[in-house]
């Protein structure tokens, strides 16, 4: 087996662990392929992808295309005569970029596939009420979340979790996935099976923000587990008397509903409860407009409904 030489392609903090761990353990990583840079934050400063930080720090040449199918990145990037890439957040590869190492590309996707194909994993799990997600490591083939998996691990979701403390667990899981994945791949021992898929399909597809608005006519449940799963970002919302909220954390009330969905009920100093298909939400935080992330009680120091 020769020498491995890593190409790594990334772009958000997600991606981050799975770098440095290959890193820390001494693996040759030739290139980096990242997001080009782009405004961030309120003062909109260009600044480079958490990939890219990275990479800079070590010292690893960055390649930033807009056009993954360009001949000129394309001979850039086999330049770096790599023999394998590791893709963890990132677009989706054309066939030139993912087949041209010898040993193949592969991908870490937080999910257990063949379930939650798509985009958003860890918002959908939760939407969705799931107990248990995980990661998956597979090598890349033309259609999106489909190759061959390498291997898996298993992650539960706890009721209070929401996807950004889920998110955070699993990327520092991934990353230990992604390192014992290279491992076996350096050994000659890596496995790789078909995904089989048994029962119905559950996907992840792209959440936009018109995804994240609050369906009041849902059961109580399914509306906690949707603020949960879209928690800290994007963050559900709705209409409150003509202003929008974004609505970070929520509990279910054990009552009856006091009139149709979406009608409210509070104090206007400790609670604001909203009515469902089937019981009552307790908001607890909220964001209104133009103004911070709040507690309920917070919110009714310095406004009113």
């Amino acid at each position: 087996m020769p020498a491995l030489r890593i190409v790594f392609m990334g772009t958000p903090e997600f991606a981050v662990p799975s770098l440095e761990i290959l890193i820390h353990h001494g693996y040759k990583v030739v290139a980096v392929v990242t997001a080009p840079d782009k405004p961030r934050g309120r003062g909109q400063v260009v600044t480079p992808s958490p990939v890219k930080a990275v990479a800079l720090q070590h010292r690893i040449p960055v390649l930033q295309p807009t056009n993954l199918k360009s001949p000129g990145f394309l001979k850039e990037l086999e330049s770096y005569n790599a023999n394998l890439q590791v893709v963890v957040a990132f677009r989706m590869l054309p066939e030139s970029v993912w087949k041209m190492p010898a040993l193949g590309t592969f991908n870490l996707h937080a999910s257990l596939l063949p379930q939650y194909r798509g985009a958003a994993p860890i918002n959908w799990a939760i939407i969705n009420g799931e107990k248990e997600t995980g990661v998956t490591t597979f090598f890349l083939q033309q259609e999106i979340d489909t190759g061959d998996i390498i291997f898996q691990e298993k992650e539960p979701i706890a009721e209070t979790d929401d996807a950004g403390t889920l998110y955070e667990r699993l990327r520092h899981k991934g990353a230990r996935l992604v390192l014992k994945t290279v491992q076996a791949i350096e050994a000659g021992s890596c496995p790789s099976q078909p995904q089989v898929i048994n029962g119905p399909m559950k996907t992840a597809p792209k959440i936009f923000r018109e995804t994240c608005r609050i369906n009041w006519n849902q059961p109580a449940i399914n509306i906690h587990n949707f603020v949960r799963g879209l928690c800290p970002y994007p963050a559900a919302w709705s209409v409150l008397n003509n202003k929008t909220y974004k609505v970070f954390k929520t509990e279910v009330i054990n009552k009856e509903k006091q009139g149709p969905a979406g009608d409210y009920v509070t104090d206007h100093q400790s609670f604001l409860h909203v009515n469902t298909a089937d019981g009552i939400i307790s908001i607890q935080e909220l964001q209104p407009e133009g103004k911070r992330r709040m507690t309920i009680r917070e919110f009714f120091r310095g406004n009113k409904l």
